[in-house]
Order: structure tokens, then sequence, then C-alpha cells
């Protein structure tokens, strides 16, 4: 059997120095009201530790009794959101589910989101903010073959994106960031946000940010999982729209367009149905899955796995790979159906900028 590669050993006592410290430190305090309204009417709806990497810590999501937003509370601060997302990909447990679980709708759901303006625009400018790779803009100029795409993101996915042709201009950083900003005040028709808003520390920032880059006249395009889907009772933690400890809100649909118009736009356009990601059982499943198997050689693990357990893990991966096909069939076979009901999980809202 292999030993453990070196990298992973060498960080291993970097993280083991840092968890000596314990992730107490990794927390705000707890706050006694909702971020979104005020309210103090909170109770908490779930208590989970981190299913995806196993990384150490515990993660509560409170939902607000009047307003019905569900946050992270207490929130992680910006050391804990860094130690929680570095080294992202160390507990993949087979190529098949860390699909499931990075499942953001592929090349046909891309194009269903771009066409969700042509009744708004024709836009010359595109800027698709938390791009990553950039297969949106990628996929969304068979839409809109005459609109210049650009794309943001905090990672330096970005500029392998423009590397590869994806998008023209490549941003690295946040829309937050007031050199950012005034950099691209006003210049986009369009503005994309897909999955973006549940992960940022304040929405609300993020909202006027993107509406700053906008013209008078430009649209604002955001799609986010939706809290009332009725798989998030149905699985609780297991949910993988919950994302603990990486999704920071979970914000009701009433919530965003009663801030839109807030921020003086128009809301033009809602959509529950086709932004669904056919993924919820299939993820839930993986998750399942991932916390039941011998634990992998992470860095953040205090030890490597003995020989039988890496043997264990590998052969129980490769047993587990049937029954997550079948989950995904599921998923996709029932996605016609599902996104017409309660269970669609996520939705999608246009909104124009006034002049």
């Amino acid at each position: 059997m292999p030993p453990t590669p070196q990298p992973i050993a060498e960080r291993r006592a970097a993280y083991a120095a840092e968890l000596a410290q314990g992730t107490a430190r990794f927390h705000e305090p707890r706050r006694a009201d909702c971020p979104w309204c005020g309210s103090k009417r909170l109770r908490t709806r779930l208590r989970t530790p981190d299913l995806r990497q196993r990384k150490p810590g515990t993660f509560a999501v409170d939902v607000c009794g009047d307003c019905a937003h569900a946050f992270q509370n207490p929130r992680l601060t910006p050391e804990g959101l860094a130690f929680y997302r570095r080294d992202p990909r160390e507990d993949t447990h087979d190529g098949l589910a860390e699909r499931l679980l990075r499942a953001r709708g592929g090349a046909g759901h891309h194009l269903a989101a771009a066409r969700a303006l042509l009744p708004f625009a024709e836009p010359e400018s595109w800027l698709d903010i938390g791009t990553g790779h950039g297969h949106f803009p990628a996929a969304a100029k068979e839409v809109h073959p005459y609109t210049s795409f650009d794309g943001l993101d905090p990672t330096r996915r970005v500029e392998k994106a423009r590397a590869a042709g994806r998008v023209e201009e490549a941003h690295v950083g946040r829309l937050t960031d007031p050199r950012i900003a005034e950099r691209l005040r006003a210049r986009y028709d369009v503005v994309s946000m897909f999955h973006h808003l549940e992960h940022t520390p304040e929405p609300r920032q993020e909202l006027r940010a993107a509406l700053a880059v906008l013209r008078p006249g430009g649209h604002l395009l955001v799609e986010v999982p939706d809290p009332d889907c009725a798989f998030g009772a149905l699985l609780g933690k297991w949910w993988p729209a919950y994302g603990q400890p990486r999704h920071l809100h979970l914000m009701p649909l009433p919530n965003l367009l009663g801030e839109l118009e807030s921020l003086g736009c128009v809301v033009v356009a809602t959509d529950r149905r086709e932004p669904h990601i056919p993924h919820d059982l299939s993820a839930a499943l993986a998750l399942a899955l991932g916390r039941a198997l011998p634990g992998p050689d992470a860095p953040w693990c205090p030890a490597p796995p003995t020989p039988f357990q890496r043997t264990a893990r590998r052969a129980l991966s490769r047993a587990s790979l049937p029954l997550l096909a079948s989950a995904a069939a599921l998923d996709r076979l029932s996605a016609p159906l599902l996104r017409r009901t309660r269970f669609s999980n996520a939705y999608r809202v246009v909104a124009r900028k006034e002049a």
C-alpha cells in the first residue's frame, strides 16, 4: 500500500497546529436577531458537522420566524471561511459523488438561463459574478453571439477561463472591493449571479455592488437555492443546499424581491421551475455515504488512514457507484414533475435597474 503523499504529510502538521487552537475562534459571536429583518424570533433549524470535507467543527442554521430568512449562526469569520474553503477536493471519495455534490446544472441549464434575458435585452456587455472556469459565459455565447462576456471570481480560475476564450476580461477578487467596483462602474448591460449570493457574508452589499456596475436600464439575473424547497424538510442536514459551512444565507423569494425593489429595481421575471437542479437525492446520498466511509487521507485528519482503511474506503466507494447512479437517474427522471411543485430547489429573478 503506498504511503501518504508527502504534500499531505507536510500539511498535516500545519493543520494540527491550527486545530490545536480549537475551532471556536473561527466563529463570530452568535447573533440574537435576523440579519435580514432584525426580528428576534429565531429558531435553530439544524446543527451539522462539515459533511463534505469532514473538517472539525459544528455549524448551525437558524431561521427567522418573521421573514423566514435562513442563515448560519454563529457565522464564520473571514479566517474561518478561508479555513473551511481551503483544499476543497481532499475528501473526494469518488468522481461521481463529487460531480453530484458540485452540480449546478450543465450546458442545458446555462442555455436556459441565458435565454431568460431574450425578452428583455440585447446586451452588448455581460459580467458573470462567481464565474469560476467560465462555463456559463461559454454556453451563453450560443444564445447571445454578439455579447461581450467578462468574468469575476475570487479565485484564479477566471484567468484560466480567459485563457480558454470563455471570457474576454478576467477580474480576480470580489465586487464589493471598492477598487474593482470603481473600475467596473456602469460598464455592463447585464450582471449575472448564479448560486453566488448564498456564499457571501453580506448579500445586500453584493446586490448593491452588482447594481453599481450596471448601466441604467440594465438587467440583473440572480439564481439561488430556494429555502422553501420541500427537500429541505425531508432531507434535513443532508440537503445539499444547506451546504454547511460554506452557505451563509438562504433567502426566500419574497425577501429578495423586496430588497431589489427597495434598491430601485423593477422585477420583470421570476421562475421557480426551470432553475431546479435535479440532484437533491443523489447529492444527499453522496454526503451520507461519504460520512459513513472510512476517513480520507486528508491533511486535517490527525493521522493517515491505515492500509486496511484505505482498502475498505476504495472498495466501498466502488460498491456505492451503482447506488449513486440509480439515485442520480431518479433525480433526472423525476425532475419534470418536481420542478412544478414545492420540491423545486432553486429560483431565478430578472430585475431591471431603473434610470
